[in-house]
């Protein structure tokens, strides 16, 4: 059974730092490139960050050098490490696996404001 669950989200002043973690069932995460969405109110979901298997990261433009994603092989995870937050941040981020058919988390809630 494919399982995403999230965990990290919250409330944060613009400049703070939060860190997002999603929990893969080993059957997809060792298949699996791993990433994470966001969808802000009113708008269309958009990739975040992405790590292939072999660890080839891609970002949108808007959180490079911001954002860094990783993933952890050995505990089934993928990790979202979010710095500089902004106001345009805040949105529900979603952990996603990608083999060829998406799967996806329930998402958890990212707020930035003063």
């Amino acid at each position: 059974q494919v399982q995403l669950v999230e965990s990290g989200g919250g409330l944060v002043q613009p400049g703070g730092s939060l860190r997002l973690s999603c929990a893969a069932s080993r059957s997809i995460f060792n298949s699996a490139t791993m990433g994470w969405y966001r969808q802000a109110p009113g708008k269309q979901r958009e990739l975040v960050a992405a790590i292939s298997l072999g660890g080839i990261r891609n970002y949108v433009d808007s959180v490079k050098g911001r954002f860094t994603i990783s993933r952890d092989n050995a505990k089934n995870t993928v990790n979202l490490q979010m710095n500089s937050l902004q106001p345009e941040d805040t949105a529900v981020y979603y952990c996603n696996a990608n083999l060829g058919i998406n799967y996806w988390g329930k998402g958890t809630l990212v707020t930035v404001s003063s």
